[in-house]
């Protein structure tokens, strides 16, 4: 098995043989070509990039298009380096990664961006507990003392209040294989996967 660069196209659900529901999150994973092979005789360290994301010349400044023509790899949008234990040995520049190498039953971890939840308080954000709506209290959705007054009068670092919430890499482990398509270049995962449709995720071994 080997690592590989998708797009997350939504949520379906499939029906198992004894009739149990299985939900499903659909990848559009590949194909990746890769663009470089990193040793450390030239680079410092050994890592294999991949791109994905078909795109358009023109969408592309001269440096990344050069540094394609030079991979011989065609004009992608996305580019992410894996190391050697993730992607397999043996990979050469003008090689292809595809789904073709996952099989069901495998795990795998995927990391994406999460959600963008906008500024919330703190009973979305850290899942704080509303204050009582009856005998006049005020205190319903505050987020109540943040530190002492003397001492040491002033705030902690690292106290939970509201704020930008969402919008975050997120890896998400112990994700099970149901299938693949290699025809439409599809990876059907188990369960859900971080982001929303057509985030870029990240499939890596688990």
């Amino acid at each position: 098995m080997a690592a590989i660069i998708g797009r997350k196209l939504g949520m379906t659900q499939v029906f198992a043989e004894d009739g149990a529901r299985v939900t499903l999150t659909v990848i559009e994973a590949g194909p990746c070509p890769v663009t470089q092979v990193k040793t450390p005789e030239t680079d410092g360290y050994s890592a294999v990039q991949l791109g994905f994301g078909a795109v358009r010349p023109k969408r592309l400044n001269k440096p990344e298009l050069g540094h394609l023509k030079k991979a011989g790899a065609p004009p992608v949008r996305h580019l992410h380096e894996f190391s050697p234990d993730e992607v397999g040995e043996g990979l050469n520049l003008g090689d292809v990664v595809t789904v073709e190498n996952f099989t069901s039953g495998e795990m795998v971890r995927v990391t994406g961006v999460s959600k963008g939840k906008g500024y919330q308080g703190t009973i979305k954000r850290h899942n704080f507990k509303r204050g009582p709506k009856s005998h006049g209290s005020h205190n319903i959705r505050q987020p109540g003392s943040i530190g002492a007054a003397a001492y040491p009068a002033r705030v902690f670092k690292g106290i939970r209040m509201s704020g930008h919430m969402g919008a975050r890499q997120v890896t998400q482990r112990g994700i099970q294989i149901i299938g693949a398509d290699p025809e439409r270049n599809l990876l059907l995962v188990k369960g859900s996967i971080p982001g929303g449709k057509n985030g870029i995720v990240i499939v890596r071994p688990a």
